[in-house]
């Protein structure tokens, strides 16, 4: 990393080091030499034991976050409250929009080389065919959820800062992968299915799985080759859920869901899913909100972070099977 301003070289901070993407980010960085001070809220068990200097940090507290960035050459951002409507609005809002606009005026102030905004796909308004990276943010008159329009606002005070701070965005698809320690949404779906929690898929519905391993080399390409301003879609592969499950299965040996229902039926369960779940204390496996992103998912378009990046996703099967044996080293299998 180059050097600029008197910051470390070598010295990148991680916001939401705690999370799926943030273990491995965190990993990742390591393995190409760099000092990482890893920035927490509450939880450490995903970097216990890594040398790294961990800070605990609030996103929605500016000033610790200048503290935090002191000295530091890149920030990666990663901090952010996802959601499919199992959490409330204002809460999403608070965390994404007003914690990405206090990360970015901690970063000028800093006077940090680059920031790493990490985004989603959700962000954007699909195209008649594919979403790509022209696309247009998320806004109020769309009806979308709240975490889709916060992930949007976020990119919106990102992108205005473009002439105060070199910042590079990345939008990485549905995350899935090892090191997934609480765990991510997706990673409780593959825990479910795992443990015969699911009675039923829903048949007609898609999304597009990314290895978090690929979403973190991107990113580390990004902060040193990714155009200042620009953003960079993330996707892996396409698949059913009904498909999904069934290479999950394989790689587990446990069945997968015998039973596929139409979407119609399943918007019409989502407020008893969500219901039983309120009162049995878990987060739903899925809601009217979730359903809605799989029904209106387009092919993502990944052929900029192929050219600029040398972005290459490797095979699902491989972070299936990548992402079980994690678990059974880790007593989750």
């Amino acid at each position: 990393m180059a050097n600029r301003g008197g910051s470390d070289p070598r010295l990148a901070v991680v916001t939401g080091a705690s999370g799926h993407v943030g273990a491995n980010l965190v990993r990742g960085l390591l393995g190409h030499g760099c000092s990482v001070r890893a920035l927490i809220h509450s939880q450490t068990r995903a970097i216990d034991g890594l040398p790294v200097q961990v800070v605990r940090a609030d996103v929605l507290d500016r000033a610790s976050l200048v503290s935090a960035f002191a000295g530091a050459d890149c920030i990666y951002h990663l901090a952010a409250r996802v959601s499919a409507g199992w959490a409330p609005a204002a809460v999403v809002r608070d965390i994404n929009v007003a914690g990405t606009e206090n990360v970015v005026e901690a970063c000028v102030a800093a006077g940090v080389r680059r920031l790493v905004h990490f985004s989603s796909v959700q962000a954007l308004v699909p195209g008649p065919v594919a979403v790509d990276e022209d696309c247009r943010l998320v806004e109020a008159r769309d009806g979308r959820g709240a975490y889709d329009f916060a992930k949007a606002e976020a990119e919106r005070l990102v992108v205005t800062a473009a002439h105060r701070l070199d910042a590079v965005i990345v939008n990485p698809t549905a995350v899935i992968g090892p090191f997934d320690f609480q765990p991510s949404p997706m990673g409780e779906v593959l825990f479910s299915l795992s443990h015969g929690r699911l009675p039923a898929l829903v048949a007609d519905a898609e999304c597009d799985f990314v290895d978090v391993r690929d979403v973190v080399s991107a990113a580390l390409a990004a902060a040193e080759q990714g155009r200042r301003g620009e953003r960079y879609l993330l996707s892996g592969a396409r698949l059913s859920l009904v498909e999904l499950a069934r290479l999950w299965a394989r790689v587990t040996s446990r069945p997968a869901p015998r039973f596929a229902v139409s979407m119609g039926l399943a918007r019409l369960a989502a407020p008893f899913a969500a219901a039983w779940a309120r009162l049995s204390g878990r987060r739903p496996l899925f809601t009217s909100e979730s359903l809605r992103v799989l029904r209106n998912q387009r092919p993502v378009d990944r052929r900029k972070a192929e050219s600029e990046l040398a972005y290459q996703p490797r095979p699902i099967e491989e972070t299936l099977r990548d992402t079980y044996f994690w678990w059974q080293e880790q007593g989750m299998a």
